[in-house]
């Protein structure tokens, strides 16, 4: 099913990540105030559902990608 998650690179995707968790780097990273709107239950405009998405899209397939690589280990 992730095949072709295997197939990137893991820095391709580790940078990625790092950079769309983080962007705009000021005044607050969007995936933070995201987060943050979740948590608190005032996430309801379809674009900031879509910046949790895209912002947080590159960090779950961060983290399928090292739990793969560490089955694949042991």
């Amino acid at each position: 099913m992730f095949s072709w998650l295997d197939r990137i690179p893991l820095h391709i995707i580790a940078l990625a990540a790092v950079v769309l968790a983080l962007a705009p780097f000021v005044p607050e990273p969007h995936l933070w105030e995201k987060l943050k709107m979740l948590a608190s239950g005032a996430l309801h405009r379809p674009m900031d559902i879509f910046d949790l998405f895209m912002h947080g899209a590159p960090v779950i397939l961060l983290i399928i990608k090292l739990i793969r690589g560490a089955r694949e280990v042991s």
